[in-house]
């Protein structure tokens, strides 16, 4: 792929590339499109009139290959719990694996999904943006001796110590694990085979650190690629392992699998890593004011925020488990595999927010809040029309899809009617989800430190803790899997109603405006789904009908309700088709 500008060739893009936009952003009228060219039937914007650039060429092909990458790995997830479901059901022994999975989850989340990339992305950026001070400089003539790069500054104060940190981190999650197995599942029926397992999975404390600090770094360089591809290698051992080992270590096979697959992540980006970071170390001139240290950027007062939203942000997760170990065997696994498929159109969705946070970091960095502005309000349009799509499509259609991927082998009919009950239920607080990822970046974007996305996620998560106490005993994993959304839901919308008056001014009644219509269209065409569903009795080709019957009726109920980002779309489908012929 190396003509989409994120492989070898093009690992570093200017700071702008403006092309047309693919969508416009809340508020705008639904033909318009900033950044100097019209959509159908408008005029260009004039030059100066503050609207944001749009997706640019080398973001546009960023994206492209990042969602290439993003599917095939879901996809590979989607193998991995069929591996796992074919060989171990839903069971005491896959109970056990997911209990210990909670490990990783976790790193997962804080390591290299959120936790780092908030961290680390606007540091490098912050530094990348001093090294093109510092060849400023360096090209006027300044006087003054040479001084570190910035990037390898940054790198050598964080890395080492980083590493040293996680090993030990993991040393003790060996060490500790029957009491972290105590805590998670206090009513698991075997928690000798989850403590096997969580040692296996523990050694994801280190791999998955060094994998979360390689893929910031690399994003930051505007190099997206390999860190898209880490999932793939990921699940690539997961699935290897399991189906090699699984008649002889049963599912530890599979927490196994967890470890090697998390090498594999490293060295999917180390080649990358070493050329963006050569072991030279080039020194440029001295400038006239001294460049001031990047390293204090990722100190306690930056980090506890931030690992604190990330903590709580997935304890979501621990508390369905804590919750689920009380009821009767299988109930963590349906809660895992339901929310595992039903949140890969928020998966996709965040895509385009991975893609653009260094474009909001780096505006930040350089004072430009008009242009992280309307950056952050098309990213949530764009974000939000995605993930509820997919809402509609896991509303209608849920029973069929669990049969499609898991009903076979140890998982029954019975597994596949509780797990698309559960999804239907959890697709309620997957635009909070959504919301939630694409929102957070920003808050982190300046690398100052903030506390509010951290106060939003505890509120959320004491609205889940209270809502899955009360509506457990009497609905069992449905009560469970509506308290994640109750919960998330709330998260997203103090979110939502913060981020405008404390970090990026965003106009956050057109964005919720905006959010509705496209929810109205959802509502609408799940409902045509679920009434759909049923008339083709085959569940492979009922499937594959309501991939035709739900997007044309969100797209076409969107349009009736002036959803400016559903009109934009069918615009731009209608001018390629008509430039097509």
């Amino acid at each position: 792929m190396s003509d989409t500008g994120t492989g070898t060739e093009a690992e570093v893009l200017p700071r702008e590339e403006a092309a047309a936009p693919l969508l416009p952003g809340p508020g705008q009228p639904p033909g318009s499109g900033p950044g100097g060219t019209a959509a159908v039937g408008t005029s260009p914007e004039p030059a100066g009139s503050g609207e944001a650039p749009g997706l640019g060429s080398f973001l546009a092909r960023a994206a492209a290959a990042t969602a290439v990458l993003t599917v095939l790995g879901a996809v590979l997830g989607l193998v991995r719990d069929q591996a796992i479901a074919r060989y171990f059901g839903a069971s005491d022994a896959s109970d056990a694996f997911l209990i210990a999975w909670t490990v990783p989850e976790m790193a997962a989340t804080l390591l290299i999904e959120d936790g780092m990339a908030l961290l680390l992305v606007p540091a490098f950026s912050l530094a990348l943006t001093r090294r093109a001070d510092a060849e400023a400089a360096k090209g006027a003539g300044a006087a003054g001796g040479p001084v570190p790069d910035p990037v390898r500054e940054l790198v050598a104060a964080t890395l080492p110590r980083l590493c040293v940190g996680l090993m030990a981190g993991a040393g003790l999650l060996m060490a500790g694990a029957p009491w972290v197995v105590g805590v998670l599942a206090p009513g698991l029926a075997d928690p000798a085979l989850a403590v096997d397992c969580t040692r296996l999975t523990a050694v994801t404390v280190l791999t998955f650190g060094i994998t979360g600090y390689f893929s910031a770094a690399l994003r930051a360089h505007r190099s997206f690629l390999p860190p898209a591809g880490v999932y793939v290698a990921y699940n690539i051992g997961i699935i290897g392992m399991t189906l090699a080992l699984h008649s002889l270590w049963g599912v530890r096979a599979a927490a196994a699998g967890v470890a090697v697959g998390s090498l594999l992540m490293i060295l999917t980006q180390l080649p990358t890593f070493l050329r963006l970071l050569p072991l030279a170390r080039p020194r440029f001139r001295r400038p006239r004011r001294r460049v001031p240290r990047t390293a204090p950027l990722l100190g306690m007062a930056v980090l506890a925020p931030v690992v604190l939203f990330v903590v709580s942000r997935q304890s979501q997760v621990l508390v369905e488990r804590f919750l689920a170990s009380t009821l009767p065997a299988g109930a963590i696994s349906h809660l895992n595999y339901a929310q595992k498929v039903a949140q890969m159109p928020m998966v996709l969705s965040l895509m385009i927010c991975t893609v653009t946070f260094p474009v909001v970091a780096r505006a930040m960095a350089d004072g430009n809040h008009m242009k992280a502005r309307q950056r952050v309000e098309r990213d949530l349009a764009l974000a939000g029309m995605v993930v509820l799509l997919g809402t509609a499509v896991v509303l209608g259609y849920a029973p069929q899809i669990i049969e499609v991927l898991f009903q076979r082998g140890a998982f029954d009919a019975a597994d596949t009617a509780a797990t698309a009950q559960v999804m239907r239920v959890y697709a309620a607080g997957l635009l909070g989800h959504c919301l939630v990822g694409a929102l957070s970046r920003p808050f982190f974007s300046s690398g100052r430190p903030t506390w509010f996305p951290a106060f939003a996620m505890g509120t959320g998560l004491l609205v889940t803790t209270g809502a899955g106490y009360a509506l457990t005993y009497r609905f069992g994993v449905d009560g469970i899997a509506t308290a994640n959304a109750i919960g998330i839901s709330t998260a997203a919308l103090l979110l939502l109603m913060g981020l405008g008056t404390r970090v990026v001014p965003i106009r956050a009644r057109a964005v919720a405006v905006s959010l509705g219509r496209l929810a109205g269209a959802a509502l609408v065409a799940g409902a045509a789904g679920w009434a759909a569903a049923p008339l083709l009795p085959d569940a492979v080709l009922s499937l594959a009908a309501g991939c035709v019957v739900v997007p044309a009726a969100f797209l076409l109920t969107g349009l009736a309700l002036r959803s400016p980002e559903v009109v934009s779309l069918l615009a731009l489908i209608r001018r390629r088709f008509t430039d097509g012929r």
